[in-house]
């Protein structure tokens, strides 16, 4: 039986999944898992991307001692995330990570500046402001080190350069290059009038290929270090254009939520919107499969939840387990505890101590101040379900639509106590699966590719045939 290797990385792990199909049903095996992480260096906080192509490689040779040989491969990981590399292909600095603190009043500059008002921005790109965008990234880099930029022949998001290493081709990929708010929302390629008005230097973006793309086969010292060849597909590379590939709608007025160290909540259309009123909502339109758009708003996500997790267990010594997170969080919600925060507040982006700034915004609201595991859960859980049920209403503002349900996808999709407070707080039925939805979205584009499916809308259906879907109705 043909099998293919979804390579899905995330902010905080990353794994190599192994995807089958067979009697038309899909079949996952995860061969292999490792810790991912942003570390301190030279005053930045940075992706150890050294070790991160290790791992990839590592995780080819795992495959293939399990027993697979995968005829593709495809590899997603999170957004806006460059590597710069010179005409040597000598990497350029370092792969500095979206939560780095260089691009704070990036935007206000260029404004004050008259170089680029972010409503015309937005007009142009269709893409939200998040201070972390790669445009306002390179700007900051053009300050702290323009030699870098300049002395660049080639910039790849980091599913690009991670590609590059196993098979010696640049190319970017249009899911992930539409993220650095430098790619035209109509004409779906860079918008060279703007990176011009940006000075950067134009020649180092490489051409941009939609998903489905063979890229090429592995590098002869891969393949041999692997014991396999294969052949490397563009996927949609970005992590949420993969799990919004893999939502089992119901119908065309769905809410898609991919649930992981950050919530994505938004829909699928066939054109962007890219109004002043779509500016001021924050809504982005992100470049999806064939073409489509994942018009869609950032929420902070289960980040929150997981640094709580992270910072209780270092006062133990024993991190308490996702279970005990959301049954302490019930009996606090039993004992009559209330506070909701604005999970969009920049204080809980990168903060020292995530449980000293849940107390500090709960304080300065007036509201009731966690103290215990289950109020900081409790907290994280009602902050995030409000905040989803804000972000529908303003959808459907913008887009006059009303919506029928909610498909959540990731690891998020497993939180029974949170798609419940959803499913009561938005009042839409919620259908919760599958988890691994990233890397199936990454599997589907290859099993597309490789004929085992027809199209998009044929592996959506088979889906429904091959995970289990749970629905929480609202009370």
């Amino acid at each position: 039986m043909a099998c293919y290797l979804a390579v899905d990385i995330g902010a905080s792990s990353g794994r190599h999944i192994v995807g089958q199909v067979a009697d038309g049903r899909m079949e996952l095996t995860e061969v292999y898992r490792f810790e991912n992480g942003l570390t301190h260096k030279d005053g930045h906080l940075c992706w150890d991307i050294d070790a991160l192509a290790e791992n990839v490689i590592a995780g080819l040779a795992a495959a293939k001692e399990a027993g697979f040989t995968p005829t593709t491969i495809g590899i997603d990981t999170w957004a806006v995330d460059y590597v710069l590399l010179d005409e040597h292909d000598r990497r350029l600095g370092d792969c500095v990570g979206y939560r780095d603190a260089r691009t704070d009043g990036v935007r206000d500059a260029l404004e004050l500046a008259g170089i680029l008002p972010f409503d015309e921005h937005y007009a142009r790109t269709g893409i939200q402001y998040q201070q972390f965008n790669t445009a306002y990234q390179l700007c900051a880099l053009s300050r702290e080190n323009r030699e870098q930029l300049d002395n660049a022949t080639a910039m790849l998001m980091v599913p690009d350069y991670l590609n590059w290493i196993l098979t010696g081709k640049k190319a970017q990929e249009y899911t992930n290059a539409s993220t650095t708010a430098l790619v035209n929302a109509q004409t779906c390629d860079w918008d060279n009038e703007l990176i011009d008005r940006l000075n950067l230097p134009w020649d180092m973006f490489q051409p941009i290929h939609m998903p489905g793309h063979a890229l090429g086969h592995l590098r002869p010292e891969i393949a041999e270090r692997v014991g396999f060849d294969a052949e490397v597909v563009l996927v949609a590379s970005h992590d949420t254009g993969s799990a919004w590939l893999a939502v089992p709608a119901r119908d065309e007025r769905a809410v898609y939520f991919s649930s992981g160290t950050w919530s994505l909540v938004g829909v699928e259309n066939r054109t962007p919107i890219c109004t002043h009123e779509s500016a001021a909502a924050n809504f982005t339109n992100e470049g999806g499969y064939e073409r489509r758009y994942r018009y869609l708003k950032n929420i902070m996500g289960l980040w929150m939840i997981q640094n709580v997790r992270k910072e209780l267990g270092e006062k133990t010594g024993t991190a308490p387990t996702w279970d005990e997170l959301v049954k302490a969080a019930e009996q606090a919600r039993a004992a009559g505890f209330h506070a909701v925060v604005d999970a969009d507040d920049p204080e809980f982006l990168a903060p020292a101590s995530m449980l000293a700034a849940l107390r500090a915004v709960c304080e300065r609201s007036g509201q009731s101040v966690p103290a215990t595991m289950g109020e900081y859960a409790l907290t994280v859980y009602d902050s995030l379900a409000d905040d989803y049920a804000r972000t529908i209403e303003q959808m459907r503002k913008l887009t006059g639509v009303d919506y029928t349900s909610i498909n959540i996808v990731g690891g998020g999709s497993n939180n029974g106590y949170l798609n419940q407070a959803t499913a009561d707080a938005c009042g839409l039925p919620v259908f919760a699966g599958p988890t691994e939805g990233t890397a199936l979205g990454n599997l589907m584009v290859q099993f597309i590719y490789a004929g085992e499916y027809a199209s998009l809308e044929e592996a959506r259906v088979a889906i429904k045939k091959s995970f289990e879907i749970k629905e929480y109705l609202p009370r």
